[in-house]
């Protein structure tokens, strides 16, 4: 079954290179009991190793059957190890967050056979353990958790049983009884070969193999008699390449997603703390995103708001004092607005779409016992639509209103609360300046802009309010709605030249005495001021999301190290480079996805608090809950790759030895 030739390996220790294999040449054959003896150092246990394909000869050839398993990738030694080797350690190595059932199951799941545990549960019961099979490590006797090892060695039915000192850690009672068990297997069948230095261990053995300075100086049964030197291979031939044959789905990957899933989530309540830590840098990142995005969705819409109350596509010309020499005039030099300029200025078919006067004064509106000093506008019809200040209750004035300059007036919401309360306001006698007016409709909510509340406001015919309520001849403002945003630009300056030949403006000091303000620039500032605050701060929460991430990855590689003999136990009973991966980044990407999910709901309740106490604009979108928690996963996926990658390339004899 089993033929080393000239096989040769060396470790180097620092700048000490130690030999511990040196031109060694066996042959076992199957149903053998070998005892291989020698003092520490004597490369015993190397010799084993090699033997049970957990290292690799630096020369020589090595056969199981007629295959030279020198020559296999890594995935195939772990398929084969697997399927046709049981380990039994002097440390026993049993994972203590798992059950003596679960650690006797660990080679079907790598087997991908887990449907088969029944089949631990027998071989449980074939070492005397039926009634403490649920018991973990801690609540078993030492020679109880070295019965669980050889339960875990036999549940896939391998030929070879490979045992380094197993009797090593034992009393006396538990010695016989381990080797009692090992006789017993070998009657069924089983190749022993078992490492020990205890010279009434070796004498239940057959065949006894010694080792000094890395060479065997002896192969003799047990009575001392026969050598074994020569020894005529026996069984299957050709059992390597029917085991890679019948495999394909195990040497593909025999775990199935569930069984990851399941060791990472036991991996996870293993150490709560470590997991927990983990998931808290997500969690603080992903509220902050959510709650970062939520503040600047919520100033976006806020600002969209305010940019909808100017008005779309909108010139604001204003009359300004000229200057002479940088010297402003006085108020008489002024550019003046009349109707007539209203007019000429409609009459821009290509550019214009409509124009609004307006003139603005501060009044005190009464009703009943209450009074309030606000804005009053006087405006035109077309105000309505160039202002988004159709009313939401009632009705705008009409033509005829102006043209008959009537006593009617629109209110906004400030003032609806402070003079009329919860009162309906239509068809209710307000006085503004002792003069009464008709309230006919409800101005929409428009919400405050820095220190001006736009809700604070009464809109009144302009003719009304030039001529009964405030005494003007001039108009303050003109409002024009261009047709097209695109002509914005254009329409600018033909109502700029319109102006300088209306009012016969020459010098350019006089062409100066008006103001045309462009509401799309204004837009194009706040729009593009928003983007850059919401790009802020998500660049800031992403930072967060991004220590987390950093937490993770710390914390993973921690916990490589901290497993990492459990990494060399799993890589010893079939378990793969590709299976170890997977495991550590599922473990990796649950804690962030855990993380994530109490990050969005952390993120949104903090939001709702932001709203409630600071009273600011938040909005939580779908957007931001689906970057943010996409986000973390790709954070658990990055950070933990490299962890778990480190955790698959480790040597199963180092990480075995790792102390």
């Amino acid at each position: 079954m089993i033929e080393a030739k000239n096989l040769y390996k060396t470790y180097q220790l620092g700048d000490v290179k130690v030999e511990a294999l040196q031109g060694v040449s066996l042959k076992i054959a199957s149903g053998e009991f070998v005892a291989i003896m020698g003092a520490s150092g004597s490369g015993k246990s190397t010799l084993m190793h090699v033997l049970g394909l957990l290292d690799r000869p630096d020369s020589g050839e090595y056969f199981l059957g007629e295959e030279d398993v020198t020559k296999l990738s890594d995935k195939e030694l772990a398929l084969v190890r697997n399927q046709l080797v049981g380990f039994v350690f002097q440390q026993f190595h049993l994972l203590p967050r798992m059950s003596a059932l679960e650690n006797a199951e660990l080679p079907l799941i790598y087997a991908g056979k887990r449907h088969l545990k029944q089949r631990a549960e027998k071989e449980i019961t074939e070492v005397g353990l039926r009634d403490r099979m649920f018991h973990k490590p801690n609540q078993l006797s030492g020679g109880q958790q070295q019965r669980v090892a050889i339960a875990r060695s036999l549940v896939n039915d391998p030929p070879i049983i490979f045992a380094d000192e197993p009797t090593g850690n034992l009393d006396t009672k538990s010695k016989e009884e381990i080797i009692t068990i090992l006789k017993a297997l070998n009657k069924k069948g089983k190749t022993i070969v078992i490492v020990t230095h205890e010279n009434e261990i070796a004498a239940h053995a057959r065949r006894i193999i010694t080792m000094r300075d890395g060479q065997i100086i002896s192969d003799k049964d047990s009575s001392g008699e026969t050598e074994h030197s020569k020894v005529t291979l026996q069984g299957p031939e050709n059992l390597v390449k029917d085991i890679l044959s019948k495999s394909g789905n195990a040497l593909k990957g025999g775990m199935e997603f569930l069984d990851y899933f399941k060791q990472a989530v036991t991996a996870m309540f293993a150490h709560k703390m470590r997991a927990f830590l983990s998931i808290l840098g997500i969690l603080i990142g992903v509220a902050a995103v959510i709650a970062m995005l939520a503040i600047g969705q919520g100033a976006k819409e806020s600002i969209e708001k305010q940019l909808a109350s100017l008005g779309s596509n909108l010139l604001v010309i204003m009359p300004g004092a000229s200057t002479l020499a940088g010297v402003s005039m006085e108020a008489g030099t002024t550019t003046r607005f009349t109707f007539n300029d209203v007019e000429v200025i409609e009459k821009l078919n290509s550019y214009v779409k409509s124009a609004s006067p307006s003139v603005t004064g501060r009044a005190q509106v009464v009703y009943g016992n209450k009074n309030w000093n606000t804005q009053v506008q006087g405006v035109g019809v077309s105000y309505a639509q160039l202002r988004s200040s159709v009313p939401t209750v009632g009705r705008f004035f009409t033509e005829e209103e102006v043209k008959t300059r009537e006593k009617v007036a629109l209110i906004g919401n400030t003032v609806l609360k402070e003079i009329l309360g919860n009162t309906n306001p239509i068809g209710k006698t307000i006085k503004i300046n002792q003069i009464n007016f008709r309230v006919i409709g409800i101005l929409p909510v428009k919400g405050t802009t820095g220190p001006q509340d736009q809700d604070d406001t009464v809109l009144i015919p302009i003719s009304t309010a030039m001529y009964r309520l405030m005494g003007k001849q001039y108009i303050d403002s003109i409002y024009v709605e261009v047709k097209n945003a695109d002509l914005t630009d254009a329409a600018q300056e033909v109502l700029s030249k319109l102006i300088i030949k209306q009012h016969r403006l020459i010098t350019d000091d006089q062409k100066d005495s008006f103001s045309i303000f462009n509401m799309s620039d204004i837009k194009k500032t706040l729009t593009s001021t928003t983007q850059t605050m919401s790009l802020l701060l998500g660049a800031i929460a992403a930072i967060s999301l991004l220590v987390g991430g950093i937490g993770i990855m710390n914390i993973m590689l921690v916990s490589v190290t901290e497993r990492t003999r459990e990494i060399g136990l799993r890589k010893a009973i079939g378990a793969n480079n590709r299976d170890i991966l997977v495991q550590f980044l599922i473990e990796a990407v649950l804690m962030s996805f855990i993380g994530g999910l109490a990050g969005v709901a952390l993120g949104s309740g903090a939001s709702v608090l932001i709203t409630l106490i600071a009273k600011w604009s938040v909005r939580v979108s779908l957007s931001s809950v689906l970057l943010a928690t996409v986000f973390s996963l790709v954070v658990g996926v990055v950070f933990g790759l490299w962890p778990a990658k480190q955790a698959s390339r480790l040597n199963p004899i180092e990480a075995l030895r790792y102390e």
